[in-house]
């Protein structure tokens, strides 16, 4: 019972702002972050672009070609996407450039001179965020070199990966798991090699589930998502945008001693070692 009525009361000092810090605030005015493998409005990278547009930082973006990348810059083009461009302020999200993407190469002499790095380079020079939002790349390293030119010293680096990396997540298949599971390796070793080189911070996201169009092409992501709903700790749909906010805390200065790390934004999923709606608990 007191624990309860400490809780509670915790709970109304936050939400009265009472005793909170002014001005402790992401901020992430004058920095540039280039996002790979944005595709549309309803993914965990356009939610991430979003937060970190919010923050203040310039919106680079990476995409597929050919057909996602001319769906997409229409989309710009024709307003469609404007109701999903409006940040918290009003105002909209502005994108200053997007790329054409392909990071599928199986060896460094394969990547073309025109690679996107080298495009991106030649036209600004340097980033100071790298956010690696590929979901189906089965290569992750021509991502990641952009850390080698690109980032200046202090920058940050984010991806995004999922449970099925350490869990048996049945019917995750085609290699996935094992994609994310060498993504998460790279994260340590990247943390460590660019850390000492450069100062720059590499984390990774381990997401719950969402249904956006990448997902879709699972085929059970609709049960995931409910699985997820009925047996988390907080019981609640998981949002783009909550995801979108852990990875501007992860990249700004808030977070300037976190690196090497997979950060749980799932609900609290990851925790469960038991499903609570398990029929053997009935």
């Amino acid at each position: 019972m007191k624990f309860e009525k400490f809780i509670t009361r915790a709970a109304s000092t936050v939400d009265g702002d009472q005793g909170a810090s002014p001005g402790l605030a992401i901020d992430l005015k004058g920095k540039r972050a280039f996002i790979a493998g944005v595709a549309d409005d309803n993914g965990y990278g356009w939610a991430i672009a979003k937060s970190l547009a919010a923050a203040g930082a310039e919106i680079l973006v990476g995409t597929w070609v050919p057909v996602c990348l001319n769906i997409f810059e229409t989309s710009l083009r024709r307003g469609k996407l404007d109701e999903s461009r409006k940040l918290p302020n009003g105002s909209l999200m502005e994108i200053t450039k997007v790329y054409p993407l392909d990071a599928v190469f199986d060896n460094l002499e394969d990547v073309p001179e025109d690679e996107v790095a080298e495009c991106v380079k030649e036209d600004f020079g340097s980033i100071d965020i790298l956010v690696h939002s590929l979901a189906n790349g089965p290569e992750t390293g021509n991502i990641w070199s952009t850390l080698r030119w690109s980032s200046k010293a202090g920058g940050a680096a984010i991806s995004l990966t999922y449970i099925a990396s350490e869990r048996i997540i049945p019917g995750y298949g085609g290699g996935m798991s094992s994609a994310k599971a060498a993504l998460e390796s790279d994260t340590r070793v990247l943390a460590y090699e660019a850390g000492r080189s450069k100062k720059i911070r590499v984390n990774t996201i381990s997401a719950g589930p969402l249904g956006s169009r990448a997902a879709k092409s699972i085929g059970f992501i609709e049960k995931m998502i409910e699985y997820s709903y009925k047996n988390a700790p907080v019981q609640k749909e998981l949002l783009a945008d909550e995801v979108g906010n852990a990875a501007a805390f992860l990249v700004s200065p808030l977070a300037s001693a976190v690196t090497g790390s997979v950060v749980y934004v799932d609900n609290g999923l990851n925790a469960m070692g038991l499903a609570s709606d398990s029929p053997s608990l009935s």
